[in-house]
């Protein structure tokens, strides 16, 4: 008899602890883990040196002095060395007349050169792999870039396949969030993220100063990489997904249009860059790490950071988010490595005042720059390849992801180290030159007539 009235007390306990542990299962199952991921190094003949770089300069019949001085005094200050590469249609001097087969042999063999490597890695079969995530902003096709990984290596029928176009450089993160988006309703699924830009039919013939800075600093690149939800392979993973903040201001006109593909006036198409971009990044920078902020630093930081932001108000000074360094917080005590996205020296150096870094936080982005350019969405990797050849990722660090992109949008996300990370990658035949003793460009020892009047010409025009 006291067996009946306590029994539905237990079934009832029962009955909450067995969802207690289908809740903590699922939670588990919407982790985010990385396996391996594999940047692209293209062949010597595509390599851009100083005279190759100068050549094709020159050859450019709708430049003038004018132009010709812009633009060889804007690839002096842009951080590149002589290591990047380029198009081999641009190389051979077709960079005004590319065909749909320079497009799509280009992009065909980053893709695949990529993802041979990153399943010969991990050991995971294409049959294996649920999702399937492409992104390359402008080579839009039919059919898809990700049709096209489908066919090459006979993946399922039921694979959930998306193709991403025209996100710009932080597309790679927003494939990455995504992917664990579709971890909280795929259960043990395995991913693939092929992250890489199309610049063989990209690459701007005409004389608009703002739309030249796009040849300056785009290089050939691109990465994969295989990311899981499956808690059986954890023990292989290399990084896990802590946080993802996406900030999107494309309602923004003047942020909308400040960063365009379109063509100029003698028909040429290129990639236009406004003064506005820096504007821009400030605004949806500032707006992601509000919500990112929170997230990753300890309480203690957060509370003297409020401390500091009422004293500042008291005296009559607005602290800018943007500036975490002027505003008084501390990224350092939630953060061990900053990976900033490769754009340009003047994006590094503006991201790395506002986070307040040192020359050793900027180094991997700078280096990453100067040796492969700004390879668009696969920029990044570059970067964390940097850390990675120089041992410097160590089992339960933080490293803080920060990119930029046309839209506008700002992608940030916070990975943690799973394991010491030192297995050879695309830097492993030149991670002992760098960092080099000096990153001055070539061109400035090649092109001394580039002259003081020269000088302020740029400077006045930038």
């Amino acid at each position: 008899m006291e067996f009946l009235i306590v029994l539905p007390y237990l079934l009832s306990l029962l009955y909450l602890v067995f969802h207690l542990c289908e809740l903590v299962s699922r939670r588990r199952d919407r982790c985010c883990y990385m396996l391996a991921y594999e940047c692209y190094k293209a062949t010597d003949d595509a390599r851009l040196d100083t005279g190759s770089s100068a050549k094709i300069v020159f050859r450019n019949k709708n430049l003038g002095l004018e132009e010709f001085r812009f633009l060889l005094q804007t690839i002096v200050n842009s951080g590149l060395g002589e290591h990047t590469y380029c198009p081999k249609n641009v190389i051979a001097g077709r960079e005004e007349s590319p065909s749909l087969i320079d497009a799509l042999s280009e992009i065909d063999d980053i893709m695949f050169n990529t993802l041979d490597r990153v399943f010969e890695e991990t050991q995971i079969s294409p049959s294996s792999v649920d999702i399937l995530v492409v992104n390359v902003s402008l080579l839009p096709g039919l059919p898809s870039l990700s049709a096209r990984v489908m066919n090459r290596y006979k993946m399922r029928a039921d694979v959930k396949v998306f193709n991403l176009a025209g996100m710009g450089c932080s597309a790679s993160l927003v494939a990455v969030d995504l992917v664990q988006q579709l971890f909280k309703s795929y259960k043990s699924a395995i991913a693939v993220v092929v992250s890489s830009e199309s610049l063989a039919p990209n690459w701007y013939c005409g004389k608009e100063k703002s739309m030249m800075l796009s040849n300056c600093l785009f290089r050939l690149g691109g990465c994969s990489m295989v990311l899981t939800n499956n808690r059986l392979l954890k023990h292989k993973a290399i990084m896990k997904l802590n946080h993802s903040v996406r900030t999107h201001i494309g309602a923004n006109d003047e942020a909308y249009g400040c960063c365009f593909q379109k063509e100029d006036e003698l028909g040429y198409r290129g990639f236009l860059l406004t003064r506005a971009l820096p504007k821009a990044a400030a605004i949806a920078f500032s707006m992601n790490l509000q919500v990112l902020v929170p997230k990753i630093l300890p309480l203690r930081e957060l509370i003297r950071y409020v401390i500091i932001s009422r004293r500042r108000k008291t005296k009559g000074a607005a602290a800018n988010f943007f500036d975490t360094a002027s505003a008084g917080l501390n990224l350092k005590t939630g953060v061990d490595h900053f990976c900033l996205h490769p754009g340009g020296r003047a994006v590094i150096d503006g991201i790395g005042k506002s986070l307040g870094l040192n020359e050793y936080d900027l180094e991997p982005s700078r280096m990453a720059l100067h040796r492969f350019g700004n390879t668009s969405a696969g920029g990044l990797w570059y970067v964390l390849g940097y850390m990675e050849a120089k041992k410097r990722l160590k089992k339960g660090d933080k490293i803080l992801m920060v990119s930029v992109g046309a839209g506008f949008k700002c992608n940030n996300c916070v990975w943690e180290v799973m394991k010491n990370l030192e297995d050879p990658n695309v830097w492993e035949d030149c991670i002992d030159r760098y960092p080099p003793k000096s990153t001055v460009n070539p061109f400035m020892e090649k092109y001394s007539w580039l002259n003081d009047d020269c000088l302020n010409f740029v400077k006045f025009h930038n």
